[in-house]
Order: structure tokens, then sequence, then C-alpha cells
């Protein structure tokens, strides 16, 4: 009997084959800015090699179908780097930040409803002209404003249109090792300014850009928000349901979300591909109860479809959201035309679209994520579901549940410890329980807002919502509390992050193929990272560093020696676990600093001054003051802190500094003057509020 043959991957998933240069194509516009000409040039060279290809006679078009197919993989890396170039407004003529100037006016249209901050209203508001010198030139491009809380302000809404005074600023990270680059971030989504606007600097203007569609679904979000906060009585239940429901995050308790994310279910309150498959679930089984729906098959799918993109764009319409309601399009074609399809082609294929619509997606934490969860449960989770047989149809499907929960966390446990650096242990119990109360309690949220109008039903079901949300919230505290509930500090480079694909889909292809050179491939690849990781061990414990932070109001100077670390910062901070952990801890998982205050036989310190190895150095606060010397004290490091009533001239005459440090926890106006003093008296400075984190090894 004839073997037969295997079906390659590229067979069952053709779009693959387009898929994969277009991301070569926005890879390399996006590391190396490949300037328009040349892309149009190579593209008319690559046309007429394809003019002259089809020239051939057939016989030798086969024979050298090989360069067909390049010349059309070139042609689609040609037009990844296009359409990635076409996406960065700073490439479009009339970008504001282009031609504005330091005298410009803006006028702006606010793109979505304000979002209220402690100290702000903040809005995302797009530029549509520049007033220079009383002459208006068409602008482009977003910005974030950030405006001071009054009753002008407070009323702003969609639609608005504002003449705001140029005090643009260029939106910059804390430069803190290892944090959150929110200007790459921003970058991404097309956002390099923002404005903090006090009420004298803007100014209300004629008309209203508020499209229909737009303003529908901020109606509608509204009127969900308040369905919910009006039946569901719990804070931290009222906040998980609308996170839950839409995707709106904004009353949710920051504690609570830490506690989803170290439990691993953080995907059940960030809108995901999963709440669209259970709607979708939902609209199925509702439309075969109704019997015109039933017999017309399109018009079932069409209307299945207009309701999941409808839910789609009021979420927000994130990646994960997108690429299932493209996939889910996808499949619902292809049921009406009776077509059979690949779900990795569907994959391949809404990735390729999406990444047609907006090819910064390819960095996208939450695109990538939903993509490796997807394709680990196509790959994994029959097998994983294989392994065990269950009689019993709870036990079944707590097994199914599992498995699907196995697959996904396989395929994102190296992301998961690049990008968030931990990994939740007890994923699987917490999936097992908080997935069926989620979809209890999301259905439950639905049938709510349909039956809002009933006030009576509506109190009861908003009670039993709250308390399934109730019990799915401490359920999940209650995970969090163990103490190993989490793998936690965990720093890997993007090296190393590739080699544990590697070994990932090496082992897999060697239990499931049976293939002994997978497994000494996995080996191989285990090996490297492990020599890899032995290095930035080594390095790691001969470590000796001083960081600055920059933390807005704050002051905070961490010593490094080896794994252990010194903190010297003011005490509110130190007692604030959130603002430590989003400032303070990345950079020692960077730098793999994980023993508190160990370091003490290296540093020594008496009243602000610090000796840490051969380095001297002084943190200056207000109320004390410093005598002229006749023998200057050699400092290297003067750390200014919370606004000292001092000048740069007065620590000259005690001190010879070899560098003036002013932390974050001063007003810019403070650090402006002593950037002149230094200037005068030709000191070396560094201002962690506008270059960023100071780090210096010793």
């Amino acid at each position: 009997m004839a073997k037969a043959s295997p079906i390659y991957i590229w067979k069952k998933a053709p779009f693959l084959r387009i898929l994969l240069p277009l991301c070569v194509g926005i890879i390399l516009e996006y590391f190396w800015k490949i300037n328009i000409g040349i892309l149009l040039y190579c593209s008319f060279i690559l046309t007429i090699a394809f003019i002259l290809f089809m020239a051939l006679p057939e016989a030798m078009r086969y024979r050298l179908r090989t360069f067909q197919g390049s010349i059309l993989s070139f042609f689609l890396i040609i037009f990844g780097s296009f359409i990635c170039w076409q996406k960065d407004v700073r490439n479009h003529k009339n970008w504001y930040g282009n031609h504005f100037q330091q005298e410009s006016v803006f006028l702006v249209s606010i793109l979505e409803p304000p979002v209220e901050k402690a100290k702000s209203y903040k809005a995302l508001a797009k530029v549509i002209s520049t007033i220079d010198n009383d002459s208006s030139k068409g602008a482009d491009g977003n910005i974030i404003l950030y405006l001071a809380k009054d009753s002008a302000s407070k009323n702003l809404t969609y639609g608005n249109r504002l003449f705001i005074r140029n005090k643009i600023q260029l939106i910059k990270n804390s430069g803190n090792p290892g944090g959150f680059d929110y200007a790459r971030f921003l970058a991404f989504q097309q956002i390099y300014h923002q404005c903090f606007l006090k009420n004298e600097d803007w100014t209300l203007a004629k008309g209203n850009d508020a499209g229909a569609f737009k303003s529908a679904l901020f109606q509608t979000r509204d009127y969900v928000i308040q369905t919910i906060d009006k039946y569901i009585a719990g804070k931290d239940e009222s906040a998980l349901a609308k996170a839950l429901l839409i995707g709106y995050r904004v009353d949710l308790d920051k504690d609570l979300v830490q506690a989803y994310s170290n439990a691993g279910v953080i995907h059940l309150i960030a809108i995901s591909g999963l709440h669209l498959g259970l709607i979708y679930a939902m609209l199925l089984w509702i439309t075969l109860k109704i019997p015109f729906l039933k017999k017309n098959k399109t018009v079932r799918i069409v209307l299945i479809l207009l309701c999941l993109w409808l839910f789609a764009f009021l979420t927000g319409a994130p990646p994960s959201v997108m690429r299932a309601a493209v996939m889910f399009s996808f499949i619902s074609f292809a049921t009406i035309f009776q077509k059979r399809f690949s779900i990795y082609n569907s994959l391949c294929a809404s990735a390729f679209l999406l990444l047609c619509f907006d090819p910064y997606l390819l960095w996208n934490v939450g695109f990538q994520l939903s993509y490796l969860a997807v394709l680990g449960i196509v790959l994994l989770q029959k097998p994983i579901y294989n392994f065990l047989y269950l009689k019993r149809k709870v036990a079944d499907y707590t097994w199914q549940i599992a498995s699907v929960s196995i697959a996904a966390q396989l395929f994102t446990v190296p992301l998961c410890f690049y990008y968030f650096h931990q990994l939740p242990l007890l994923f699987l119990i917490a999936n097992i329980i908080a997935i069926p109360l989620a979809t209890a309690a999301l259905w439950g949220c639905i049938a709510l807002i349909v039956l809002s109008p009933i006030d009576i039903i509506a109190v009861y079901a908003g009670k039993i919502i709250m308390a399934v949300l109730w019990l799915m919230n401490h359920s999940v505290l209650l995970i969090n509390s163990f103490p190993f509930a989490l793998w936690n500090d965990v720093s890997i480079s993007v090296s190393q992050t590739i080699l544990l694909y590697g070994i990932l889909i090496a082992l897999i292809f060697w239990l499931f193929k049976k293939n002994n050179f997978a497994l000494k491939s996995a080996l191989v690849v285990i090996l490297s990272f492990s020599l890899i990781t032995l290095y930035q061990t080594r390095k790691s414990s001969d470590q000796r560093k001083m960081i600055v932070y920059n933390v807005p109001g704050h002051s905070a100077v961490d010593f490094l020696n080896g794994r252990s670390y010194y903190l010297a910062a003011d005490s509110s901070l130190a007692e604030d676990k959130l603002l430590t952990s989003y400032n303070l801890k990345p950079a020692r998982v960077l730098f793999k600093a994980n023993k508190d205050g160990a370091i003490n036989e290296a540093l020594f310190y008496e009243n602000k001054f610090y000796h840490f190895y051969n380095k001297k150095i002084l943190i200056a606060e207000p109320g004390v003051s410093y005598l002229p010397l006749f023998q200057k004290i050699e400092l290297d490091y003067i750390i200014i802190t919370k606004n000292a009533r001092i000048t740069i001239g007065d620590l000259a005459q005690t001190f010879d500094c070899k560098t003036f440090i002013f932390d974050g926890s001063n007003s810019l106006w403070k650090i402006d003057q002593w950037k002149k003093e230094c200037e005068e008296l030709h000191l070396h400075f560094h201002s962690v509020s506008e270059q960023g984190a100071f780090v210096t090894d010793l």
C-alpha cells in the first residue's frame, strides 16, 4: 500500500506564503526606514522582471516557476514596507508636527468622550488645522489633551472643536530601566505629542465633528454603563461587569486587576476572542430558535455577523477581538457557500487583512498573544484532551476547559516571560473556576441590557449577576493569595524568547511525530538557552550599579550589588506597592536583583552621605544647609531632591562634585534654575525628569 505523502503547512494555509513576506516588509521598514523612492524604484524593477518572465515560453516559465514565486514574494515585501511607510503619519505632508511654530494655535476635534483622571480630563483629539500669523493651514495627526478640571472641561464631549495654544510636548518615557515604553506604545498608534492645558489655554470653537455611527456607539456604551451601575450594586462587581461586557476598565480596582493577572485569567477582563466566541455561540443558538432565520441561512449568518461586528466596535476594536471577528466572518461565509475551510488558513488570512489595515499591530502584545493562543489551541487542544477519557459529563466538560487552557498557555508562556516577567502557576485551576462563571456573567449581562426596560426582572437579574461576579472575584483573590500561585521576576531576552519557542516546537514535533531529529534539536536548543542564562546570571552577580529613578513627585535611588539591592527613597513611595511595582520593580527584574537590603557590607551611609565601593554620593534634601569649606569635600554625585532651597553655587563652595542629579521629586521650573547655574559654572548635570533615569556602573 502506498504511503500517503504529508500535507505541509503551506499547503493547508496558502495565505501563510503571502503573510510571511508581508511581515518581513513591515519589519524592514520599521527598523531601517526605507525611503519611498527606493520602494518605488524596486517596484519598477520587479514589474519589468515579471513582464519579461511572462514573455518567456510556457515550458520555460514552468521550469523557472520558483523565480516567479520569488518575484511575487519580493512584491509582497515591498508592499509591506509601503503600507508601513504610509501608516506612519510623520510621512504625511500635512502632519502638524512638520510645520507648527512656537506661537501656533491648533484647531482640534475631540475623537472620544474625555476620561476623568485625578487632576484632569484626558481626551484624544485630532488636529484639523494650525493657525500661524492669522493664516490657517490644514493639518493631520492625533494628540492627547490633558485639561485642568473645571466646569468647562467637564462638559466637553466627543465631536467638540477646540482652539488650543501651542503647549505641545513630545511624549517621553520615564527612562527607568526595564520600564514600559509608553512613547513607543503611543507611536504605534501614531500619537507623538501631548498637551497640558489650563482653562485659559483653550477655547471652545464653533462646529461639531461627531459622526452618527460613533455617536451611536458611545451612546450605547453609556447606556450599558448606566444600566450596569443601576442594577449591579457591588463596586468591584459592577466594574468587572463593564470590563467583561464592553471592555470598559476605568472603574476597575488596580489590585483586583493584578490578582486576575497573577492568577492567569486576565484575558477574562481584557476583551478577547473568548468573549466574541461566547457571543457567537449564543447568537447561533438564539437564531436557530427563530423559524424564519432557521430556514434562511444567509439572512441568519448576516444578522449574526452584524451583531458580532457591532460588539467588536463597541468594545473599542482591540486586536484580539478584531482577529476573532475576521475569523468568524470567514467561517460564516464558508458556511453560507458550503465550502470547507482550514483554520490555519483563516488565521493567516485574518492576520494578513489586519496587518494591511494597521501594520503596527505586528508589535501589539494583544495581537501576538491572541494568535499564539489560538494556534496553541488548534495544534494541541485535541491531543491534550485525548490523553484522558472521562465518562462523566461534568468531569469531561471540566477536562475540555482544562485542555484548552493548557494548549493556549503553552504557546504564550515565552511571551509572558518576556513581556510580563511572570507565569501564573495555578492558571489551570483559575481558568476551570473562572471561565464558567465568566460565561454565565457575560450572558447574564447581555440579558440584563436586553431586559433592562422591565425593571422588576432587571433588578433580580442584577442580583444574580452580582452574586456570580462576587464568587468569581473572591475565587481569583483566593487563588492569588497562595504563596506559590505565581512564578515571578523572570527576565529573558529576545534571543531567549526565540530559543524557548524553538524548544517548545521541537518537543511538540518529537512527542506527536516521534521524530528523533526533533528531540536532538530540542536538546541542542536547551543547551544554548542554558548557556545564555548561565552567562547572564554570572554577569548580574558581578554588577554594581546606582539607579536614580524618574518617579514624578518622589525621590528613589537603588544601589545594586550583585543580586541584591538597597532602596533609598521617601517613605510615601516605599509604602506604595503599586507605584514601586510599576517604577522600580522592572529595573530590578531586568538586572536580576531580587534580594532586598542585603548589601550593607558594601554600602555605608550616614546623614544622607553614601559610600558605595569607591563612589561617594550625597542626597541633598530640604532643610539642610552646607557651609563653605576651605578644603572642599570630594563627591562623585549629588542628588538634589524635593525642591531643596539651595543653589548650585552654594553646593560648589562646599563640595567638589563631578555630577549633579535632579530627581523626579523636583519641579521643572526649579530644575531649570539649577541647570542654568550648572551651565554658568561649567558643571555636569543630569535631570531625570527630562533625560530619564540616571544609571551608572560603579
